[in-house]
């Protein structure tokens, strides 16, 4: 997708930045960083892409390394229950976006190849 510098991208942009510090840098977030990192022991970049709280638990959207895209379930209350976690293709999340979703979805997608090239270098 090409970009155009909208309000649209730019709000994205800067929302994915804010989920992306907070992921890597906040306590609060250390649960959920730790449940990515078992399943995605190389994991170099992630953003939050959606975030879903529910009564019981917390429903995360996450797009990991320029390539896949993690649902992780997170139980507020019992942090010994096991969060069930689902790995879901690009392509085939792509597919259900509506046009506002694929333009975040780009924007992340964006992002994450920069930091991994930044990384690689």
């Amino acid at each position: 997708m090409k970009f155009i510098g909208s309000k649209t991208e730019q709000d994205f942009r800067n929302q994915l930045i804010n989920s992306h510090k907070a992921l890597f840098q906040e306590r609060e977030n250390q649960r959920l960083l730790n449940v990515m990192r078992s399943y995605f022991p190389d994991m170099k970049t992630a953003y939050i892409i959606g975030w879903t709280p529910e009564q019981s638990e917390d429903i995360y959207v996450i797009f990991i390394d320029a390539k896949v895209i993690a649902v992780i379930e997170l139980d507020r209350y019992n942090v010994s229950t096991q969060s069930v976690v689902e790995i879901i293709s690009l392509e085939q999340y792509m597919r259900k976006l509506s046009r506002i979703g694929q333009i975040q979805l780009a924007v992340a997608i964006d992002l994450s190849q920069k930091d991994l090239s930044f990384k690689l270098t």
